[in-house]
C-alpha cells in the first residue's frame, strides 16, 4: 500500500541522528523546558522574523491558550471557518466563546473573505482564519478587516509551516500564529506538539505563565493555567527536522506540479490552482470529484491509500447542533466536504509510485 503520508521513510532518513540527539538529552538530564527547547524557539523566532516564541504540548493548546491569554471567553464570538480539522472551533469552545462560522472561496478552501464583516457583531472579538492544507488565507483583507471591526487575529498555521504570502512567512502574519508539529505535518516529531509565534511581548508571557499552571515563581500562582510544556527530546527531533524543511517543502511543491501536471485534464478531477501571491507548500494534495467514494474503493483496490478532508463540516457536527446551523447554510463548505479526495503526498513518495498513482486515476477515468 502506497500510504498517504510516508513517516516511516522520513523518520527513518534521519534516524542515526535521532538517536544521537536522545543520547544527547539523556545524558544533559534536562527532559522539560531544556536547552532544545530554547533553541528551537530562538531558531523558529529568527526564521519567521517574530520577537516571541513560546513551545507547548500540541497544536490544539497552542490555539486555546493564545485565545485564553487574549482574555477571550464567554460571552465572546470567534469567527472562523467550517472547513477545518475539529481543533479550531473546539479551541474557542474550550475557552468558553463561541464559533461563528463563514463559508470558504471554492478556489483556495480558505475562509471567504467576502464574507467575514456580515458575521461580526457587538461580541466578536477575533477572526481565526485557517491556512488550509498549506495555503495561506487571504491574511490581507482579513487584517484590514479587523482593524477596522478592532479584532484580534490568531493564524491557525497548524498545516502551514514554512508557507508564505506576499513573501512574507505564515506565522507572522497576524498578531498571533499557532503551529502544530504532530508527526503528519510537514514539519513534525515523533508525537505531540505546538507552538505560538509573536511579536507581542505581553501576550507571550501571559502564554508562558498559563502553559505553566499560571505560575512565574515556582509554588506561587496567581491564575488558572494549564501543564502544557513542549519535551526536549521533540525538540531535539524539530530542530533536525527544521534543517531539512525546506528542501522538503519543496520536493512537496515538485510532486505537487507534477499531479497538476498530468492530472489536470482527468473529466472526473478538479485540482485548484495555487494562488499566484503565495507559497503553498501541499500539507495536503486535494482534488475534486463528484465520483470520490468509486475513486477511493478504485484506489484501495489498487493498493493507494487516500483520505477524505472533511467528511462532516463543523456546522454541522452534533456537539455544534446547539448553535442551530442546518444543511445549505455554507454550500461551498458542504459541496467540498463531499468531493475533496487527498491524493498521497510527502517529500518522500517516490517519482514511480505517484506515477503510478497517477496512472491508476486514469485507468479509472478510461482516460
Amino acid at each position: 500500500m502506497i500510504p498517504l503520508v510516508h513517516l516511516q521513510r522520513q523518520f527513518q532518513s534521519i534516524k542515526a541522528d535521532i538517536v544521537r540527539e536522545m543520547e544527547n538529552v539523556i545524558t544533559n538530564g534536562r527532559y522539560i523546558l531544556g536547552p532544545k527547547v530554547a533553541e528551537l524557539e530562538e531558531k523558529i523566532a529568527h526564521r519567521l522574523g517574530v520577537s516571541e516564541v513560546v513551545s507547548v504540548a500540541n497544536g490544539t493548546d497552542a490555539l486555546v491558550l493564545t485565545l485564553e491569554a487574549y482574555g477571550i471567553g464567554a460571552g465572546d464570538e470567534v469567527i472562523t471557518t467550517p472547513f477545518t480539522f475539529f481543533a479550531t472551533a473546539e479551541a474557542i469552545s474550550r475557552v468558553g466563546a463561541t464559533p461563528v462560522f463563514v463559508d470558504i472561496n471554492p478556489d483556495t478552501y480558505n475562509i471567504d473573505v467576502s464574507k467575514i464583516e456580515e458575521r461580526i457583531t457587538a461580541i466578536t472579538k477575533a477572526i481565526l482564519p485557517v491556512h488550509l492544507f498549506g495555503q495561506p488565507a487571504d491574511m490581507d483583507e482579513i487584517n484590514q478587516i479587523a482593524r477596522k471591526h478592532g479584532l484580534r487575529v490568531i493564524e491557525d498555521a497548524c498545516q502551514a509551516f514554512g508557507a508564505a504570502y506576499k513573501e512574507r512567512p505564515v506565522g507572522s502574519l497576524a498578531d498571533a500564529a499557532c503551529f502544530s508539529f504532530f508527526p503528519t505535518k510537514n514539519l513534525g516529531t515523533m508525537g505531540d506538539g505546538g507552538m505560538i509565534t509573536t511579536s507581542d511581548g505581553e501576550l507571550a508571557a501571559r502564554i508562558r505563565k498559563l502553559r505553566h499552571h499560571g505560575s512565574t515563581k515556582k509554588y506561587y500562582h496567581d491564575s488558572i493555567g494549564s501543564n502544557s510544556r513542549l519535551d526536549e527530546l521533540h525538540a531535539a527531533i524539530l530542530l533536525l527536522c527544521l534543517q531539512k524543511i525546506d528542501s522538503w517543502n519543496e520536493k512537496r511543491r515538485e510532486l505537487a506540479e507534477r499531479y497538476h501536471q498530468k492530472l489536470h485534464n482527468l473529466s472526473f478531477l478538479h485540482i485548484a490552482p495555487a494562488e499566484r501571491d503565495r507559497t503553498h507548500i501541499y500539507h495536503l494534495f486535494c482534488v475534486e470529484s463528484s465520483r470520490r467514494d468509486e475513486a477511493i474503493k478504485w484506489l484501495t483496490r489498487h493498493q493507494i491509500q487516500s483520505g477524505v478532508y472533511y467528511p462532516c463540516p463543523l456546522h454541522l457536527q452534533e456537539v455544534y447542533s446547539n448553535l442551530s446551523y442546518k444543511p445549505g447554510d455554507f454550500p461551498v463548505t458542504e459541496r467540498m466536504s463531499e468531493r475533496l479526495l487527498a491524493l498521497p503526498m510527502s517529500p518522500f513518495l517516490l517519482e514511480g509510485e505517484q506515477d503510478y498513482i497517477i496512472e491508476t486515476l486514469r485507468r479509472f477515468g478510461g482516460e
